[in-house]
């Protein structure tokens, strides 16, 4: 009876946790670039103040956890389809990478700022530990991008996924979209450009250069694709 009441808790507590974070993902949808408060948080929820810090020391180790949240997301369903048989296509990772990251509107503001709070204002081992989760993703999606393209070496995965996440990042901020309004790309130093449309082009060169196949050039990443 213990065991099952420990259970049931560990339950709850789970979805607590996952509540919590629903909210936070909310506060951030109405305002993705504002810096959103745990009592914010907390109204969302429908909780106490005290209790969202009962799950999370700070409102910087929440907003990683749900980062990380999106980030597993996204591995999961590139991994899961990674153990089909069936061969591998850029238009996948091309359809994941919309669906998870460029059209949800929190990811990439999200991202950006996290990589700033870990260096600045989350432990040093609660930053650490999500590194190293991060690792274990990386590896075993890199490991499954080597058994679908035999021309990528060992560690081949890896580097090509670390290089695919770094043009995300970097076109998304260089194009300035995050502060844009009414869809159209702010003006930046280097010109003003499409987003999805030099991501898919920077993508599609990185990976036929990795992979040594020739791959379609769609010129944007495709929005409706099935995965």
């Amino acid at each position: 009876m213990v065991i099952r009441h420990r259970a049931v808790q560990a339950e709850d507590k789970q979805e607590r946790h996952q509540a919590i974070l629903d909210a936070a993902a909310r506060v951030l949808l109405r305002s993705p670039d504002r810096v959103v408060n745990v009592s914010e948080v907390a109204d969302e929820a429908g909780l106490a103040k005290g209790t969202v810090y009962l799950y999370f020391a700070s409102k910087e180790e929440l907003l990683l956890d749900l980062h990380e949240r999106n980030v597993a997301a996204f591995f999961d369903a590139m991994i899961a389809r990674l153990e089909r048989p069936e061969p591998m296509s850029l238009e996948f990772m091309l359809t994941l990478t919309r669906r998870h990251m460029v059209d949800d509107p929190i990811y990439l503001p999200l991202a950006t700022r996290c990589f700033g709070l870990m260096a600045t204002q989350v432990p040093a081992e609660a930053a650490t530990a999500f590194m190293e989760r991060m690792a274990d993703r990386l590896r075993a999606a890199g490991a499954g991008l080597e058994r679908h393209f035999s021309a990528l070496p060992a560690g081949g995965g890896v580097a090509l996924l670390r290089r695919s996440y770094a043009l995300i990042i970097g076109l998304w901020q260089l194009s300035a979209a995050h502060s844009a309004q009414g869809g159209e790309p702010a003006r930046c130093p280097a010109g003003q450009f499409e987003y999805a449309e030099e991501l898919g082009a920077a993508l599609a060169a990185l990976w036929e250069g990795m992979i040594g196949r020739r791959v379609p050039a769609t010129g944007a990443v495709p929005a409706n694709q099935e995965v």
